[in-house]
């Protein structure tokens, strides 16, 4: 009856708030604190099923979806999971909210390597001149020459084979983070928002109030971090000419980000953002390229700092996972043989 456009009398009385897939995106969106990237997913597939009543969700519903982000969209597998995983923690509100028109949440019922091509969905998408997408796993390490060839880059020195020395606007910044990027296994994002009072030179910490994955956490400062945090801001605060006017008025710790107004859509600060990350993965590709460094990017500074917690701590995986936000410990398996390798040097 509901899919004729009928409601009956009986649900009419107990009647959800949402009766439609993206009036439940809606609802769910209103009632709960989500992480930007959350909210941009669910805000996409919501404009995907307008109207649609929530009771054609079931499993062939959802079987359904995924063949078409595989053959249709051509998403990368990570990709489908977030689709997936934020759609899915959508319904699982609903279902515990008690919807009649949603007993049951579908997605939960996927089988493990749902979102991996199979044979007949490689088949389909080469019909269409595209590639079968898969998993990358970056395992980019920064050699101890190559970190000191950007180091030579970051003060100022010239390439080998060029004539001239990079132009690096807020130079001292540049460098900062760069350190603080090897020194603590943030993310770029979360280190260029920083406040000055997010960091905390005496209790050797930084707390990051709001992550990717939305979790608060303190990430602890090493003697490196702390002494590159503290030339640097000597260096801001003598008026360096290199830093082109930049203080600490605003209370930001990097000149790049001016923090959010409160009367800013989440739009326009999201765009921002994603622009001011996009300006310095190109400004540090320059400096790699500069560098000799082949194939690295930022982000692998990142992968670099947690695989020296490994190998230089006896911090356990759940402490680590603490420092670095990784949410799933699957993630941090990856770094396993790390801490094996050094074992296997202890052994006789």
């Amino acid at each position: 009856m509901l899919d004729a456009g009928i409601v009956p009398d009986e649900l009419i009385a107990q009647r959800d708030a949402f009766i439609s897939i993206d009036e439940a995106i809606r609802a769910y969106l209103t009632s709960h604190s989500l992480v930007t990237s959350e909210i941009a997913l669910l805000g996409r597939l919501m404009d995907r099923w307008k109207k649609e009543p929530l009771t054609l969700v079931n499993y062939q519903w959802a079987e359904s979806w995924i063949r078409s982000m595989k053959r249709v969209d051509n998403m990368a597998p990570s990709t489908i999971r977030h689709y997936v995983g934020a759609l899915a923690r959508c319904f699982d509100w609903v279902v515990t909210s008690g919807s009649t028109l949603l007993p049951v949440n579908p997605l939960r019922l996927l089988p493990k390597r749902y979102a991996t091509y199979n044979a007949e969905d490689g088949a389909v998408v080469k019909t269409q001149n595209k590639l079968v997408k898969v998993d990358v796993c970056r395992d980019r390490r920064l050699s101890v020459d190559e970190e000191s060839a950007v180091r030579r880059i970051l003060a100022g020195h010239k390439p080998e084979g060029r004539q001239r020395a990079l132009t690096l606007h807020y130079a001292p910044a540049i460098a900062f983070l760069f350190e603080l990027a090897i020194e603590s296994a943030m993310r770029m994002r979360e280190m260029y928002t920083l406040t000055l009072d997010q960091v905390d030179t005496g209790r050797r910490t930084i707390f990051l109030d709001k992550t990717k994955n939305g979790s608060k956490r303190q990430v602890p400062m090493t003697s490196i971090a702390i002494g590159a945090f503290e030339s640097y801001v000597a260096r801001v605060q003598s008026g360096d000419l290199a830093m082109q006017g930049f203080t600490f008025a605003s209370g930001m710790v990097f000149p790049w980000w001016h923090g959010s107004k409160n009367t800013e859509p989440d739009a326009i600060r999201d765009l921002n953002l994603r622009n001011v990350t996009l300006q310095l993965s190109r400004q540090y590709a320059r400096i790699f390229d500069a560098a000799a460094c082949v194939n690295l990017t930022f982000h692998d500074l990142r992968h670099e700092a947690t695989s020296r917690l490994f190998e230089k701590t006896s911090l356990s995986d759940l402490q680590i996972a603490k420092i670095t936000g990784h949410t799933d410990p699957r993630v941090l398996m990856r770094y396993a043989n790390l801490r094996g390798s050094e074992l296997a040097r202890m052994l006789w």
